[in-house]
């Protein structure tokens, strides 16, 4: 087999040259490259290495898995190592995922930007509509639930609560979120009233 050929080769000519007596790899050594590849697939989440600590973690863990079944007696072991290493592997990687952008170095690493509803509202279109909030306007289309609405000459995108409104019906601007103004059908408004009033 050249597999075989290849991995046992180094090892023979490496115990030949130091006068040792040869003896093939074993599977402590399989398991040996199994759990260094496993530390230093770990190593790479913590170390920037440019994906050089991955490749060798690969290498490691694939020379490690083929060597069970090349020198184990049942074949079972090679099968059993296999499934194990795929199952630490998405543990390990699942893991990360989730508690390594919590740590102090995984802050830094990765950059969380504003919520999107936050960077929206902050935009001065949207800076704008937020004078609307408590005025009264009036249904320039049916609102079903989105429409226009006239507010002092305004004409401006809303959306209702959910209900139905017919064109020429008074609203009132209950909430501004993330540039959407939300109205709700009122009665003709006094003028008198202070249009800035609280709504619950």
């Amino acid at each position: 087999m050249i597999f075989h050929a290849v991995l046992v080769r180094p090892f023979t000519i490496l115990r030949l040259l130091r006068g040792d007596q040869i003896v093939q790899p074993s599977l402590t050594l399989a398991y040996i490259l199994i759990f260094a590849g496993l530390l230093l697939l770990v190593a790479e989440l913590f170390i920037p290495s440019g994906g050089a600590l991955l490749a060798l973690s690969l290498g490691a863990l694939m020379v490690g898995v083929t060597m069970t079944f090349f020198y184990s007696n049942d074949p079972s072991t090679g099968l059993i190592t296999l499934v194990g290493v795929f199952i630490v592997i998405p543990l390990i990687v699942s893991t990360w995922l989730r508690y390594w952008p919590r740590t102090r170095m995984g802050k830094r690493l990765f950059l969380s930007g504003p919520e999107q509803d936050a960077t929206v509202a902050s935009m001065p279109v949207h800076l704008e509509l937020e004078n609307l909030r408590g005025r009264f306007g009036r249904a320039v289309s049916d609102l079903r639930p989105a429409g226009v609405v006239d507010f002092d000459g305004r004409r401006v995108d809303c959306i209702t609560e959910g209900m139905m409104v017919e064109s020429g019906q008074w609203v009132r601007c209950i909430e501004v979120a993330a540039g959407k103004v939300v109205v709700r059908p009122v009665e003709k408004p006094d003028l008198g009233d202070l249009e800035s009033a609280f709504l619950s």
